[in-house]
């Protein structure tokens, strides 16, 4: 019988997995080379790279798969608690479940957590930096190198091809209408008869320098899946600019994903499309509901969008309406359902689906780093059992409260590394730190990158993280409710070319007007997004908008009594009949409307 430590020094093995037996060096597990080996003899180390003796032994351990690495059994030790259960696996060969297997046998403990480097809170906060500096000779900024517009002469435009110069669009000459701009040095290395503007270099200033040790290799296991394609060059300045402009890699010369959905199972379809192994993000939808008639249509494809955003919200997410943060879900992490929500929500903006809304701010923060330094708060936690434990920790006013809101909360505490003696009321704020920190970020670090690596798909993720500012309330607030007024301006009235028939026309288009407000009020048996589901399929206006633009036309009816509303939701169309009076108006369109209420219903 021997301390922990003393073991260690007389080479016992104590090997970290049930019942956890521990072993004298005269019994303990050994090592072997198989009688018809063929590897030749270790030269170093495979983890340290120093020399190594060829002969296995307490301090000397190799791979049981590849029988070629060979390593210190404190560098392989040290490997482990960096790399833990889910990087950890051999050097030379990546085998992985036989290797860890081998070193527990063997006594080396491998930890139950995600890789240190992961752990680390805002380690790729450098990623997100963007080059900001114009570096003309001659700057002709009045407000400096530094500042930059969204559009116009004085945006700065960063080198096309290494992203690490740039320049103000006058101060290189460059139109307003030009996005392709290389400096002096990637024009001439990739063909010194360049045509692409160019500029000599200016110091930079030390604040831009970037520090090229800073860079750290992020080690992702995706699925392998033909779903992030290649992003074009991006200049707009609000989310929907960007989403139109990254909306063109769909193409429309490939065949169209086919996506049938029986009764409500929207996100089951979703799923089994996404799984599929000739999957393709860049192909078009085409949704067909067992209910519906119609073969496909972008009506559908709206439809299928909007009820699919709102039973995601049901999926890996938890917390109130319009504020949800991720939820830890050890089945979902197994099934990879994070990666498919990550890239169902991209699918869902490019495709033409309604703004999302639901992100809390903290998760928004988290993801994109936006808002920069905002810390976050217990509130962010969002309402559960274990947050109301934690407020009392926050709220106690003496040292005796504090302690014992913490035996309260003890296992998670423990859980959480967070169980420590407290001597004074003011460590309650560092503790409530520590456990907000664990409780957002740390715990939910396996989640968070799957979910980014979906979001990913057709370039959504790296667009939102250039530009979060633009997309925040996109992701975190809810859409504008519709009022007349918009709903007037979203549509462009089409006059007939008779002029005999525009007089009417216009009477019909304050028939209409007037309509819309009455459906604000309250006034009318349909609403205002009734009316826009019957006209689009879509209860608000898209992310991306809608294309085409919906449009207004008319019908002039041999008998106006009985002439009813039509609409054409795939090319967002709605025909209004010219109608003698109001009334008469009113009537038919509630008629209409209510009617595709009722069998969407049915």
């Amino acid at each position: 019988m021997v301390h922990f430590p003393c073991g260690k020094q007389h080479q016992f093995i104590f090997q970290f997995t049930d019942p956890f037996p521990s072993y004298c060096k005269d019994h303990s597990p050994t090592q072997s080379l198989p009688v018809s080996s063929c590897v030749s003899e270790p030269l170093s180390c495979s983890v340290c790279l120093d020399p190594i003796e060829a002969v296995l032994s307490y301090s000397v351990l190799k791979c049981p798969a590849c029988h070629g690495s060979w390593f210190h059994r404190d560098c392989v030790q040290n490997q482990a608690h960096s790399a833990a259960m889910f990087f950890f696996r051999c050097t030379l060969c990546n085998n992985k479940d036989m290797f860890q297997q081998e070193m527990l046998r063997m006594g080396i403990h491998i930890p139950e957590r995600d890789a240190a480097w992961e752990l680390e809170e805002n380690a790729y906060g450098e990623l997100l930096q963007v080059y900001q500096h114009c570096d003309a000779n001659k700057c002709l900024s009045r407000s400096g190198r530094t500042t930059s517009s969204r559009t116009g002469l004085f945006q700065i435009l960063r080198c096309m091809l290494c992203g690490s110069r740039g320049t103000h669009r006058k101060c290189a000459s460059v139109n307003a209408f030009e996005t392709d701009w290389a400096c002096e040095d990637c024009a001439a290395a990739v063909d010194t008869t360049a045509s692409l503007p160019r500029h000599t270099d200016s110091p930079q200033p030390a604040g831009q320098r970037r520090s090229r040790s800073s860079k750290r290799s992020l080690i992702l296991t995706p699925r392998q899946s033909p779903i992030v394609c290649k992003r074009p060059s991006l200049s707009g300045s609000s989310a929907k600019e960007i989403l139109q402009e990254l909306a063109s890699q769909i193409s429309q010369h490939h065949p169209s994903m086919p996506v049938v959905v029986s009764g409500n199972k929207v996100l089951e379809a979703a799923m089994e499309l996404v799984k599929t192994s000739d999957f393709k993000s860049s192909h078009a939808l085409a949704v067909r509901f067992t209910s519906s008639k119609h073969i496909s249509s972008p009506g559908n494809t709206r439809r299928f969008l909007s009820l699919l955003v709102q039973q995601l919200q049901n999926t890996v997410f938890e917390g109130p309406d319009g504020a949800k943060n991720l939820t830890l879900d050890a089945q979902a992490l197994r099934e990879d359902v994070y990666f498919d929500v990550g890239c169902l929500l991209s699918l869902s903006l490019i495709h033409g689906g309604p703004p999302l809304g639901f992100f809390s701010r903290a998760l928004y923060q988290h993801l994109f780093n936006f808002p920069r330094d905002t810390p976050l708060t217990v509130e962010d936690m969002g309402n559960t059992g274990f947050t109301d434990k934690v407020k009392k920790i926050q709220e106690s006013r003496s040292l005796e409260e504090l302690r014992e809101a913490m035996q309260s909360a003890s296992e998670y505490l423990e859980v959480a590394g967070c169980m420590r003696p407290v001597d004074s009321l003011s460590d309650k704020d560092t503790l409530v730190e520590d456990i907000v920190s664990f409780h957002l970020i740390t715990r939910m670090q396996l989640p968070f990158q799957r979910f980014c690596e979906g979001l990913k798909t057709l370039g959504v993720f790296d667009q939102v993280q250039m530009f979060p500012g633009a997309f925040v309330s996109l992701f975190c607030s809810s859409p504008d409710k519709l009022t007349a007024e918009t709903m007037s301006a979203l549509f462009t009235v089409k006059f007939s070319e008779q002029e005999e028939t525009t007089g009417k026309e216009s009477a019909v288009v304050t028939f209409w007007r007037h309509y819309l407000v009455e459906c604000e009020v309250g006034r009318c048996a349909t609403s205002l997004e009734d009316v826009l589901i019957y006209a689009t399929s879509a209860d608000v206006v898209p992310a991306i908008g809608f294309s085409p633009n919906p449009t207004v036309s008319f019908l002039n009816p041999l008998d106006p009594a009985g002439a009813f509303p039509k609409s054409q939701p795939s090319s967002n169309h709605l025909v209004l009949p010219v109608v003698p009076s109001y009334q008469v108006f009113k009537k038919n369109m509630e008629y209409a409307v209510c009617q595709l209420t009722v069998m969407q219903a049915i």
